[in-house]
């Protein structure tokens, strides 16, 4: 490089830091942030997966044997995965279409729409172990469980119900119940995107032909919420693939037949059961993996193109 390319080069970066250094400063904590809560730990993980590490001795790497074993010849390995993409499949658009449509409800509401708000965020605000808790006062397998009181009072059933404990219903009530509390988050995001919109431009849809509350939602609303359905969209697939307390609290771990066994719960089994940190790194890799590449379509479903 000759000097007036150096000079010319050091000048550029003189004029590039006194543009932006105030902005990189201001984002400086976040990035220190991310970096140390998000960047490391991934990066550690990655690292442990290739090896072969029990938290007393020295890592072994093992290169791709975790990877081999898991896909290969970890059957319950496959059974949570078949299981935690059957919630996610459900629980998330589920959750994301239900908290949408009851944010949009609420927004109509002129009158107590705060008393409304609080009630569906409220199952956020508790742990899935006291949420499960409340539900299985109604999916109690005895015939005082509301459900089964119910079904035999109606003559539906004859006998009651193991909910908890039979494989086949097992997985349907952690569904009922992840779906109700995946609501709050994605609720509270979605009413704040209605309350922001500027009515005025309800007022020229109006003006331009629009006739009904569905097609202000699809013309207008819609359009206008795409950071808040990004949000949303992700939160719902987050939710879905970390299901793991529900899960426990409901079926116990392991549960009848591996019915409600999910990735999470794999990784746990392996982490802090049987202390097998690189496995479970490689666990936690693919369920890494799977919400990255999620998310990812996600906001490709979601960018703004204006």
């Amino acid at each position: 490089m000759t000097a007036i390319a150096q000079k010319k080069a050091k000048k550029g970066m003189k004029a590039w830091l006194k543009k932006n250094a105030v902005g990189y400063a201001f984002l400086m904590p976040f990035l220190v942030l991310f970096a140390v809560f998000v960047i490391v730990p991934v990066a550690v993980a990655m690292y442990y997966s290739l090896t072969n590490y029990n938290m007393i001795q020295k890592p072994d790497f093992v290169g791709l044997s975790n990877y081999a074993q898991l896909i290969l010849d970890d059957d319950v390995f496959l059974i949570s995965l078949q299981n935690t993409l059957l919630l996610a499949v459900v629980t998330g658009p589920l959750g994301y279409f239900a908290s949408f449509i009851m944010a949009w409800i609420i927004t109509l509401v002129k009158r107590g729409r705060g008393f409304f708000s609080l009630a569906f965020y409220a199952p956020s605000l508790t742990s899935g172990v006291a949420m499960s808790t409340i539900w299985l006062i109604l999916f109690s397998g005895d015939r005082y469980g509301y459900i089964n009181n119910l079904l035999l009072r109606l003559g539906i059933i004859m006998e009651p119900i193991l909910w908890t404990k039979d494989a086949d219903f097992v997985l349907p009530v952690i569904m009922i119940i992840t779906v109700w509390m995946s609501m709050g988050n994605g609720f509270l995001s979605f009413l704040a995107g209605f309350q922001n919109i500027d009515p005025s431009m309800y007022e020229a849809g109006r003006v331009d032909g629009i006739k009904n509350k569905w097609q202000e939602l699809r013309l207008i609303t819609i359009p206008l919420m795409k950071p808040q359905m990004l949000f949303g969209a992700i939160n719902s697939i987050v939710g879905a693939f970390a299901v793991f307390d529900v899960a426990t609290a409901v079926a116990g771990m392991p549960s009848p037949n591996y019915a409600a066994h999910t990735i999470v719960a794999h990784l746990y089994d392996y982490a802090f059961t049987r202390f097998n940190m690189g496995y479970a790194s490689a666990v936690a890799m693919v369920l890494f993996l799977i919400t990255f590449f999620l998310g990812r379509l996600c906001m490709r479903m979601f960018r703004d193109d204006t």
